[in-house]
């Protein structure tokens, strides 16, 4: 039995029909006589949504009882042991409730694959885990259910489910997707039309991507090398000259013009020395490259025109940008330039752009060294000089005759040339045929290959000797050359690593990757092993197909120290290549001892804060906890003292101060239990669903009476919470709310519902906190301004912060409209009374 397939219905917000969608598909699935079910779909008491429920099978789902209330889930077993062709499954980021079979639903959803099960699901893009940070930052909520990328990217088929941010604020309003009285709260919180905007944006950029991926990897599989214009792709050729500047702005503004237009500048450093680039104005427009969001690419060609069209092919670009050439009129002689050969060979697929700059025709700066490597070209043009200019001078000579060394010296001169062209073997040509054809027409007797005379067999010795010196040469010259410039290019890859070690850039797969792309291999990995006799690991890798299993399974494989390679598949490389690669490899080493060095630092930074919190648990002893059992020995001390005779009224006073140290000593070691709790992670909450009004009326009876505003309504939701954890919680705030509030203000406690959220703000009118100081106070033993030692230990809001989060909620702080500070506590609301505690997302009821 094969694996199922995998289809998402993908969206970027609640309610914009995604479980619609998937129920309209089964209803199409089983008009066409398919085995569809239904193992969990969640309505959300949507009509229109619970109508597509009616005529299709559903499997019961399966009640689990956890902390005194019953929760349902989708019933796995149940649904192998039905194995229907499909299965519907909503929700797909969506977190069990414990007792279930696996932790996420996600994992639900993988033993059906495996079980041979097709499976239609939902999820939205802002569950996705590698986008957490930047849907956080856009709407202000943390994402708790999150399903891996990798989950969704091994989908058979993604499917968006797109709807305009207008369109879906309508459907809000209408009540289509929360009750009446949660809509206003909705849509002036994360139903925003910014939010609901930037959501989209993501989803259609991360579909996009996706279309990406399937499109190149289809292309590779197929060989395809032809472009397919699918998306605007626009390479921006550099010469490193103070003209690239010009080109990137010129290409960033035609990929604005297209829809989802990608820019990629690349520099090819031509291993012949025909280019002289400046390492300063590289590094200038790679930054402005990548500031306009662009990337910038490094490539070796030893044609820069072959280079620069293959590298555009590869990436599936549609438009080339180059610039206007900045050689003079005379310089063309020696070929049309890149420009004009890109375009003539750039075929009906890939348009080419020639840019006008300032710098055109104005020259390269530095002289064009046409001899640092003989190509075809030039060795076919020397063999033609070296061998068809002896006959035709010969023919011509016979009707003009110009004496035996005016004769030789034009021979000597054919040679010169074809040695300058062709280098040494067609030169040592030109000398031999040119001497014969010099003693057969030319040298008594004519028309025969003797000599007569022994000074004409001086003379063409010596015409064979300046031949081949001169051929020597001009090849010796030519091969230095070729050496010097190959330098060149390595010395400039080298600098470019060299920079990329300065600019900090860690990451060991972009390090590979630019292995793969500098020198045009398929696939990079860099392997290691702990011992000779280990097996090979995978450090990491980048392209399809990279070898991880050991390096000679491999076309290159380059020892880096004892226990470690890099593996190369694509083609086999010079030799000349390999102390390159040998530097690419030294610093991807580097590069990988860096992350695990980090890792270990990480670590041991746990462990210095472990420590600190320590240490300021013996300070906190030695001083904050030592005040109140003064206070209380002292009052016990007094009242046990023989010596004096007490009356009641100093008897009380004395119990009192004894109650007073006891209660402040009991709320310092609460709190002090509680932070050990947080710091080593043993704090286990007990969530139920409760009143607010319930709660935090008893959080206040450690404050003085009418110091604190208390206004709870009672109309809102419920609250999935730990009660205990809740009131300690909000009797911190309180408490540090009051002690910083100036005398007859009292602080102001109230609760508001927002979307899918209850507010608990603890507002008060003291000095306030600086921005840059908000987040600190939220440390432990952290106490903000000119405090007293005796004022705590500085814990209290790290309890709070700390419990608030064990909750799944957060806390943060905010100004106070007219000065103070404002503790903003959020916590999860439950959807309804009657509801099992299903809450959490803003699109759906969850655990």
């Amino acid at each position: 039995m094969g694996r199922g397939k995998l289809r998402i219905y993908l969206g970027a917000a609640p309610g914009v029909g995604k479980t619609y969608a998937m129920l309209s598909e089964a209803h199409r699935r089983v008009e066409r006589g398919t085995d569809c079910v239904i193992g969990f779909v969640e309505h959300h008491d949507r009509p229109r949504t619970e109508v597509m429920l009616h005529g299709l099978e559903q499997i019961p789902r399966r009640a689990l009882e956890y902390r005194g209330s019953v929760f349902t889930e989708m019933d796995v077993d149940a649904v192998l042991r039905r194995a229907p062709a499909v299965a519907l499954v909503d929700e797909l980021a969506h977190t069990n409730v414990p007792g279930s079979r696996n932790v996420k639903r996600w994992q639900d959803v993988e033993e059906l694959l495996a079980a041979g099960i097709d499976v239609v699901s939902t999820v939205n893009i802002q569950h996705l885990e590698s986008l957490g940070d930047v849907v956080e930052a856009i709407t202000g909520v943390r994402q708790r259910e999150t399903v891996p990328d990798e989950v969704v990217r091994r989908a058979d088929q993604i499917e968006l489910v797109d709807m305009s941010p207008q369109a879906l604020r309508r459907r809000m309003a209408h009540g289509n997707i929360y009750t009446p009285d949660k809509v206003d709260a909705a849509l002036s919180n994360y139903f925003r039309p910014g939010n609901l905007t930037a959501l989209r944006e993501l989803a259609l950029l991360w579909v996009a991507d996706r279309v990406d991926e399937y499109l190149n990897e289809y292309r590779s599989q197929h060989k395809v090398s032809t472009i397919w214009g699918s998306r605007e792709r626009i390479v921006v050729g550099l010469t490193g000259g103070p003209e690239g500047r010009t080109l990137i702005r010129r290409a960033v503004r035609l990929a604005e013009k297209g829809a989802g237009g990608e820019v990629m500048a690349v520099y090819i450093a031509r291993s012949d020395g025909l280019t002289s680039a400046s390492p300063k104005e590289l590094a200038l427009q790679r930054t402005l490259v990548e500031d306009l969001g662009g990337t910038f690419h490094h490539v070796v060609g030893d044609d820069i025109p072959t280079a620069l069209l293959d590298f555009a092919r590869g990436v599936n670009a549609t438009q080339i940008v180059l610039g206007s050439s900045r050689r003079k009129a005379w310089q063309y002689v020696f070929g049309p330039g890149v420009g004009a050969t890109v375009a003539r060979e750039s075929g009906p697929d890939l348009d080419v752009h020639i840019v006008t700059h300032e710098e055109a025709a104005r020259g390269r700066g530095l002289p064009v060294a046409r001899g640092a490597r003989l190509g075809r070209s030039r060795i076919i043009a020397g063999w033609l000089v070296g061998v068809a200019g002896p006959v035709a001078l010969a023919l011509l000579l016979n009707t003009v005759h110009l004496g035996l060394a005016n004769d030789m010296l034009l021979f000597l001169a054919l040679t010169v040339a074809a040695a300058l062209l062709g280098g040494l073997l067609p030169a040592l040509a030109s000398a031999a045929f040119g001497s014969l054809l010099l003693n057969y027409f030319y040298t008594p007797p004519l028309h025969r290959l003797t000599i007569a005379d022994p000074q004409n067999m001086v003379a063409i010795a010596i015409f064979v000797g300046v031949g081949v010196s001169v051929a020597s040469v001009v090849d010796l010259a030519a091969r230095r050359t070729h050496q010097a410039a190959r330098l060149r290019a390595e010395s400039e890859i080298l600098s470019f690593l060299a920079g990329s070690v300065l600019r900090g850039e860690t990451s060991l797969e972009a390090l590979l990757e630019r292995v793969r792309e500098t020198f045009g291999m398929e696939s990079v990995a860099l392997l290691e092993r702990t011992s000779d006799v280990d097996p090979w690991t995978c450090a990491g890798s980048v392209g399809p197909g990279a070898p991880v299993a050991r390096p000679e399974d491999a076309d290159v494989d380059v020892p880096v120290g004892d226990h470690m390679a890099l593996a190369l598949s694509g083609r086999v490389v010079p030799a000349s290549d390999r102390r390159v690669l040998a530097a690419f490899g030294a610093q991807a080493a580097v590069v990988l001892d860096r992350r695990r060095l980090q890792e270990e630092a990480e670590q041991a930074r746990a462990l210095a804060e472990g420590n600190r919190i320590r240490t300021a648990l013996l300070a906190a002893v030695s001083h904050d906890l030592r005040t109140p059992l003064s206070a209380i020995k002292a009052a016990v001390s007094s009242l046990r003292s023989d010596d004096v005779a007490w009356s009641e009224e100093d008897q009380a006073e004395l119990l009192e101060a004894i109650e007073e140290g006891a209660d402040r000593l009991d709320h310092l070691v609460d709190n002090l239990l509680d932070m050990s709790r947080l710091q080593t992670g043993t704090v286990t909450p007990l969530i139920r669903e409760i009143d607010l009004d319930e709660v935090v009326p008893m959080a206040l009876g450690g404050v003085p009476e009418d110091s604190v505003d208390l206004e709870i309504p009672e109309t809102l939701p419920m609250v999935a919470v730990d009660a205990g954890l809740l009131e300690r919680a909000v009797a911190n705030l309180v408490e540090n709310a009051v002690k910083y509030s100036p005398l007859g203000t009292p602080v102001l406690v109230s609760a508001s519902a927002l979307a899918d959220r209850v507010e608990v703000r603890v507002v008060d009118r003291g000095p306030g906190v600086p921005d840059e100081a908000k987040e600190r106070i939220f440390e432990p033993f952290q106490r903000y301004g000119d405090v007293p030692r005796g004022a705590g230990v500085g814990l209290g809001l790290a309890v709070a912060r700390g419990f608030a989060e064990a909750m799944g909620g957060t806390l943060n702080a905010e100004d106070t409209p007219g000065g103070g500070l404002t503790m903003v506590l959020t916590l999860r609301a439950v959807a309804s009374p009657h509801a099992p505690a299903r809450l959490a997302e803003p699109e759906r009821q969850t655990t």
